[in-house]
């Protein structure tokens, strides 16, 4: 059958509409043409220009895309900037030794002398957005296949973003795909590359409650941490130096510490990473059957070597710190969307839809040709994705990532062929810089006989769970050798191999060598073959699903012109709005839409590190030492609930007051709502915030940083 590709004719449809509180990660550039009215209704005080605006100073202005996978806010007029505290987790981690422990302390700099740098860490600012997408889909023909089409848009990408660049190198162009292909935007940032760690509270406050309490509500957590941005004395982007002098923003936002009550209106501007809100029931079955299975699975048998090792050991603790926090948190975020997916019926409401879309396409005979292959084209992609999802979950968990030393030693496998080429050493050459900055980073926060450990408790994990016919040739050499047991494989091999030494891994960058009987880069180079043949099985339908997903949305919008669509998430700068608000998670149950102070101490668990109290925490809570920073009843509120709409990316984004004042960070969502970027749950999701006023509580009475006090416009 023909399958024809359509371009939506005009936007109208997508951009104009009466706009809807609390769901929808909208793109902000388009607020102008939102119903504006809608948010004023809810008590937002300000205009369309005062939020985002490209000719005047607007709170656009102190939204950051920070350290590529979070956001943050600029807050005072010398360039600091507020953010969660597990955003800013690697780089405190960086800095802690048993000796400076700021995981475990705190850090806070009393003056600018004292802010600590952070190579790599860098600051994102919107400068301007485009759509360019008849510039991206010029030449583009219905008549074209897949790969075609693919090939043609990243050339015209490539060329695009070339010919940005003549004309202007000091800005970064970044071009998104929206609506799975429909439309093509241009993003124009400024990077500024000195960054620095201002604050942080303990992880007993900014990471208080730990794995257990992560996407549960009540919290009373503390995720915040503090950093600003340097500029060069022009005030242009630089990298670090001594005569650096912090940012002049163009616009920072005022803190209120008037608080919150059910109700308020509350707004959040950031770059929320990654949703998938119109995918169909058989995309979802497959995630929930196959894809997250298979990494609660593997993760959890990762976690369980890590945290026998770090409980052990407190230098290992801090070494092995935001690796644990990483694989932690996805872990459990895994296992709440299978459950939410499922207790929200999501599939179940995704095929009513689908049996709508499939009545609206067989009552015309034009749309029949358009799209009435598309649901038995989803069938016959996922009948195939489901044969190899799990296989292909475990050559990256338990495989390639499983092990650290096996992915260094992966990293190093076209060196490794280039050595034994006398007509590619010129090239090796070229490579070795490179490797030695990959394997100083990796030495830096690594512990062998930790990654042994974990390195076997994988392979026998991927031996075991996956069949013979899809698993690498060396893991079932090795299996059948030694009964589905790694530990006499790993040990030898982690004796032999290069790869466990940063000694050993800099003499050979050096004076390289043949790798050829390296044990872990031959395992490395056997899981990637296996990998690769394993994607060659789905590589058509994954192929076919680019096609089917763009057509489905095509067709979506055709089928519901009312319907308020927004773009999936991808890290573009977004806009989300709605209110204070309680919820009732479950029959008889009911959770109010701040927490207390009270709770942080009802929940001490000394020794234990997720529920340990400091002492001077607990000093102040019991003189009740709050400040100006209480609520009128006296309490210290710490979190607060919104109706937001958010997903991973928004951490640190700010939770903006009707008057554009700050009140809170979103750090987080509720248990209930995992399902959430898949569907959004109206009557159940919940953003978590930590409030403004236990930020600067902390600030002031717990660290006693004045100097940062005095530097926020604290509103009243």
């Amino acid at each position: 059958m023909k399958r024809t590709f359509l371009l939506i004719i005009a936007f109208v449809t997508i951009s104009v509409f009466s706009a809807k509180a609390d769901e929808g990660m909208w793109p902000a550039h388009l607020i102008n043409q939102q119903n504006i009215k809608d948010m004023q209704a809810l008590g937002c005080k300000l205009t369309p220009e005062q939020i985002f605006s490209f000719n005047q100073s607007s709170v656009k202005d102190a939204i950051v895309q920070f350290g590529g996978g979070c956001t943050a806010e600029v807050v005072s007029p010398e360039g600091l900037l507020f953010t969660n505290h597990h955003c800013g987790y690697s780089h405190i981690q960086s800095h802690s030794t048993p000796e400076h422990d700021y995981l475990t302390d705190g850090f806070w700099a009393y003056s600018k002398e004292e802010e600590l740098p952070n190579p790599g860490l860098t600051a994102w600012f919107l400068v301007s957005i485009e759509d360019i997408t008849e510039e991206i889909l010029k030449g583009v023909k219905d008549k074209m296949t897949e790969k075609q089409r693919e090939e043609k848009i990243s050339e015209n990408i490539k060329k695009y973003i070339e010919k940005a660049y003549e004309k202007d190198e000091t800005h970064d162009i970044e071009v998104e795909e929206f609506y799975h292909g429909n439309q093509y935007m241009k993003f124009e940032y400024i990077i500024y590359e000195d960054v620095r760690l201002v604050g942080t509270p303990p992880s007993s406050i900014g990471k208080f409650g730990g794995d257990t309490d992560n996407w549960e509500w009540p919290r009373q957590t503390g995720d915040f941490s503090i950093f600003r941005i340097y500029t060069a004395p022009d005030g242009s982007p630089a990298p670090y130096a001594e005569e650096n002098i912090p940012l002049k923003p163009k616009h920072y936002l005022p803190v209120s510490i008037k608080g919150v009550n059910e109700g308020d209106f509350s707004m959040i501007l950031g770059y929320p990473g990654s949703t998938d809100r119109y995918a169909v029931s058989e995309n979802i079955k497959n995630l929930v059957n196959e894809i997250e299975p298979a990494i609660v699975t593997c993760r959890g048998m990762k976690l369980e070597q890590y945290n026998a090792h770090m409980e052990a050991d407190n230098e290992l603790y801090i070494k092995y710190a935001n690796k644990q926090a990483g694989i932690a948190n996805y872990w459990k975020y895994s296992i709440g969307q299978m459950r939410q997916i499922k207790q929200n019926k999501v599939i179940e409401k995704r095929q009513e839809l689908e049996k709508e879309f499939d009545a609206w396409v067989k009552a015309d005979k034009d749309r029949t040709k358009i799209y009435g292959n598309v649901l038995s084209d989803y069938k016959t992609i996922y009948d195939t994705l489901n044969r190899y999802s799990k296989a292909l979950i475990y050559h990256g968990e338990a495989g390639l990532r499983g092990s650290e030393a096996i992915s260094l030693a992966y990293a190093f496998s076209v060196a490794a062929e280039r050595v034994d080429d006398p007509e590619q050493q010129e090239k090796l050459q070229e490579m070795l810089p490179r490797l030695q900055k990959r394997a100083d980073n990796f030495f830096k926060d690594y512990d062998a006989n930790l990654d042994k450990d974990v390195s076997i408790a994988m392979l026998n994990l991927f031996y075991k769970d996956i069949p013979e016919e899809m698993r690498p040739e060396m893991i079932n050499e090795i299996g059948k050798r030694d009964h589905g047991d790694f530990t006499k494989f790993i040990t030898d091999a982690f004796k032999a191999s290069i790869f466990v030494s940063q000694e050993k891994v800099n003499k050979w960058i050096e004076n390289p060598t043949s790798l050829k009987d390296d044990p872990l880069l031959k395992i490395g180079i056997s899981i990637q073959n296996s990998r690769k043949k394993l994607g060659e099985n789905v590589e058509s339908s994954y192929t076919l699903l680019s096609q089917t997903n763009r057509l489905f949305m095509n067709g979506l919008m055709s089928m519901q012109p009312s319907r308020n669509f927004y773009p999936d998430a991808n890290f573009t700068m977004r806009f989300t709005y709605g209110s204070v608000k309680p919820y009732y998670p479950k029959d008889a149950v009911f959770y109010n839409y701040e927490s207390t102070l009270k709770g942080v101490m009802e929940k001490e668990v000394p020794g234990d590190l997720e529920f340990n109290v400091s002492p001077k925490l607990k000093e102040l809570y019991e003189k009740k030492d709050y400040g100006q920073y209480a609520n009128k009843n006296g309490d210290m509120i710490v979190n607060f609930l919104t109706t937001n709409d958010i997903t991973g990316g928004n951490s640190g984004s700010p939770v903006i007051n009707a008057e554009g004042h700050l009140i809170g960070l979103a750090f987080d969502g509720n248990w209930e709502a995992m399902s959430g970027d898949i569907a959004f749950e109206k009557e159940l999701q919940r953003t978590i915030c930590v409030d403004a006023r236990y930020v600067l509580f902390i600030i002031d009475k717990y660290a006693n940083a004045q100097n940062l006090i005095k530097e926020l416009n604290i509103i009243k």
